[in-house]
């Protein structure tokens, strides 16, 4: 990223942010940890388990003159944005921690159970749980009422787009959670992954845009001849850096899941590795 990303900041009155201090080609500056409300804070997400985020969690809390976390709020189980669980309870063994459980055989502490639209008080501020499968089925963004602003984890990120894991996401359920997103008043984006967004609407409305491309993009290279993802991918992602393919592989496939659930393409049988055609 040009611009310079703090570790720590203080966003609004009501919002600060500490990184996870795990920068990489996939998390950007690092994953982004929020403090939420008044001097007993609710925390969203606790990083990747980087040592060194805990004492600058820590640090940034006493500089800011609060007390101890409230509650740990997670948006999803991936490792950036729960492998600090450990570290947040040895350094406050009685926080509370939820999530919205699904599919999760073997969390690191035992956490409380969140729905859609349960409501979470904190000090001066309402939180309200959203689910929005897509990049994982267990995945919840948080909408803080007094800002009209929405804690987004992975669902939209800022600088970039996200992976559709194909184990555990979905396409489909992507693209539902983003037109969901814009039936609420949104004004800004806390996203789990780089700067803030502002205004929202417009961010949303261009993933859903760049989403559906993508699909008409893929569909004209199986129409142009491509049959494997390694030929779609080099197709459609001829301007990427390559770095970046491995990860674009991952999305032509989610797309590929979604268009031959809708009957728009085949795979071919016994095929491998794995061909496809338009229907």
């Amino acid at each position: 990223m040009s611009a310079p990303f703090p570790e720590t900041a203080r966003l609004t009155e009501r919002v600060r942010r500490v990184l996870g201090l795990n920068p990489g080609l996939m998390t950007g500056p690092g994953t982004n940890t929020y403090l939420v409300g008044g001097r007993r804070p609710l925390l969203i997400d606790t990083g990747a388990g980087v040592a060194e985020y805990a004492p600058l969690l820590r640090g940034f809390i006493l500089a800011e003159r609060l007390r101890e976390v409230r509650r740990v709020l997670l948006t999803h189980r991936h490792r950036d944005h729960m492998g600090g669980v450990a570290d947040l309870r040895r350094l406050y063994p009685r926080v509370p921690i939820a999530k919205l459980i699904r599919n999760d055989p073997d969390l690191p502490v035992p956490m409380e159970p969140l729905e859609d639209g349960a409501v979470i008080g904190g000090e001066g501020v309402t939180l309200r749980a959203v689910h929005t499968p897509g990049h994982a089925s267990d995945h919840l963004c948080y909408y803080l009422e007094e800002e009209q602003a929405l804690f987004t984890g992975d669902l939209i990120l800022g600088g970039t787009t996200t992976v559709i894991p194909p184990d555990d996401g979905d396409l489909g359920e992507y693209l539902a959670s983003l037109r969901r997103l814009l039936d609420l008043p949104i004004r800004r984006i806390y996203p789990g992954h780089g700067p803030v967004i502002e205004p929202a609407r417009p961010t949303i409305e261009g993933y859903i845009a760049h989403r559906l491309e993508r699909e008409r993009q893929i569909l004209g290279a199986l129409g142009a001849g491509a049959e494997t993802i390694p030929e779609i991918v080099a197709r459609v992602y001829r301007d990427v850096d390559p770095q970046l393919h491995p990860v674009a592989r991952l999305s032509v496939q989610s797309h590929l899941i979604k268009l031959e659930r809708e009957g728009r393409v085949r795979r071919i049988e016994g095929a491998d590795p794995a061909r496809y055609r338009t229907a």
